[in-house]
């Protein structure tokens, strides 16, 4: 059965006790990478604004989920629905995707080689801006700003997530997808980009956070959603899983 902007109005206000329609809703997904099923069934609805932490063990299903909503061919997506303001993600492919604004940030950054930071940043632009010019990214990260001339790849770890995210608000975001945007960084580089995110946050952009640092993504979020085994194990606030000791330590070891 494929479902109206209606049916998912009315989804969202029954699930989350709200009258207006939810921004992105994510309906029954199913994915697989070759024959492994990954994503079994996954729903859940984010207003606009709201940060969600989308957490649980490793192989849970989280990096699978967040790529099938970007439309990335891997995994593969079966079934399912996913709807960001009215219009159907699922049936987009993942560039349809990127230009009506959802912007992935991966694990793995995928800086571009031999391109400078003002070059990455440019290639990702839609033309004209719509809000998210140069200049405006450099005054998110004055760090960027003062390497625009310098090539991606050779900037720190730090940086490079910087110009990651920089990258993604360049196609005016309406979706902002993060993976694991701690992975691999220094404490002091962590905290600054917690500050980032925090301002991202006070702008109203609407984000997913993958993150193995649990904590420090719940403090972030305003709501959360655990998998377990590619199913939904927990939909709530972000306040709830931090109050709840046995649901961290069972689902997130922590």
């Amino acid at each position: 059965m494929t479902l109206t902007d209606t049916d998912y109005s009315n989804a969202a206000s029954e699930n989350l006790g709200r009258v207006e329609p939810a921004y992105f809703q994510c309906h029954d997904i199913h994915a697989y990478y070759g024959e492994s099923y990954i994503v079994q069934g996954v729903s859940f609805n984010i207003h606009e604004g709201e940060i969600l932490a989308l957490l649980g063990r490793n192989g849970a299903g989280k990096t699978s989920t967040l790529r099938a909503i970007a439309r990335m061919d891997d995994p593969a997506l079966k079934r399912g629905e996913i709807w960001l303001d009215h219009k159907p993600l699922h049936d987009m492919k993942s560039f349809q995707a990127s230009q009506f604004g959802v912007g992935l940030v991966p694990e793995d950054r995928r800086i571009i080689p031999g391109l400078t930071v003002e070059e990455n940043i440019k290639l990702a632009q839609i033309a004209p801006p719509k809000g998210w010019s140069a200049e405006r990214i450099y005054e998110l990260f004055p760090r960027l700003g003062e390497r625009r001339k310098q090539e991606g790849v050779t900037l720190s770890g730090g940086e490079q997530q910087m110009l990651a995210i920089g990258r993604a608000l360049a196609r005016d975001v309406k979706l902002l997808l993060l993976d694991e945007p701690y992975e691999g960084l220094a404490p002091v580089i962590v905290q600054e980009i917690e500050r980032t995110l925090a301002q991202i946050k006070s702008l109203g952009i609407t984000t997913i956070i993958v993150e193995q640092n649990a904590i420090a993504a719940l403090k972030l979020a305003d709501r959360a959603v655990i998998l377990d085994t590619g199913q939904v194990v927990f939909d709530g606030t972000a306040q709830e899983v931090l109050d709840n000791e046995a649901l961290r330590q069972e689902y997130l070891a922590i």
